[in-house]
């Protein structure tokens, strides 16, 4: 069974102050070098089945419940419908949304994870995929008919996520189903005690969210659609909080 919790109320932890996130850009220049240059024989073992130690384990089983999670926010067949992947990683996601007959834009900050993504990719799908390497929110990728960001938003402000989920709208038909860190004190806990050391020793912060904030900052960003919590996936050190945008 998922252990799957439903989205809480706030812990009262101190917001972290807004005038310490960075903006949008810098945070994605963080994320790239991070896993374009330090983690990607990391990850690329965590998204392959080669046996990894019992905390890459639950993040890896983690994941994948995330995954499903995801899927089955979307149609069982999505023939004829374009979807973006955003931040699709090795591209385990970009394989199941096309076996579902989707025709998959799907799109990393990492060059070298898209090299092992297209390089993983079974032959019968090779039509319907499309693979670039750049920001995920560049209005030149097009519209869709929905959009799949698996933790490629957790480490941005709520300001930079609702920036980022105006646009996607703009540009999107039907779902947007995005994950976030929630705001829960352990992972609050983490987040200060992250800022404890130096930043060459780790990888780019998660800013924790909760609900109604976030909400109110993609509103206050021009996202009309409805921002709704779905499910709580947790698994060892993986806490992930999947959400949607509809029509």
């Amino acid at each position: 069974m998922r252990d799957i919790a439903p989205f809480p109320s706030p812990a009262p932890v101190p917001e972290p102050a807004a005038e310490s996130r960075p903006g949008y850009d810098v945070t994605r220049d963080r994320v790239e070098t991070y896993f374009d240059k330090t983690a990607t024989r990391t990850w690329e073992l965590l998204t392959s089945d080669a046996p990894v130690a019992k905390i890459r384990e639950t993040l890896r089983q983690g994941r994948d419940r995330m995954r499903a999670l995801i899927l089955s926010r979307l149609p069982a067949d999505l023939t004829g419908q374009r979807v973006l992947d955003a931040g699709c990683g090795a591209g385990q996601m970009t394989v199941e949304l096309a076996a579902r007959g989707a025709e998959v834009l799907a799109i990393d900050i990492s060059p070298q994870l898209v090299d092992i993504a297209e390089l993983r990719l079974p032959e019968e799908y090779r039509k319907q995929v499309s693979f670039a390497a750049g920001d995920m929110l560049d209005k030149g990728l097009g519209h869709f008919d929905h959009v799949v960001a698996m933790d490629s938003l957790i480490y941005y402000a709520a300001r930079d996520i609702g920036a980022a989920l105006a646009g996607l709208e703009r540009r999107t038909q039907r779902t947007i189903v995005f994950t976030v860190a929630p705001r829960t004190r352990l992972l609050m806990a983490m987040w200060y005690a992250g800022k404890l050391f130096p930043r060459s020793d780790r990888s780019p912060v998660m800013i924790p969210h909760a609900h109604q904030p976030l909400a109110q900052a993609a509103r206050a960003q021009g996202v009309s659609g409805m921002i709704r919590p779905v499910e709580r996936v947790s698994s060892g050190f993986y806490i992930s909080q999947a959400m949607e945008v509809r029509a």
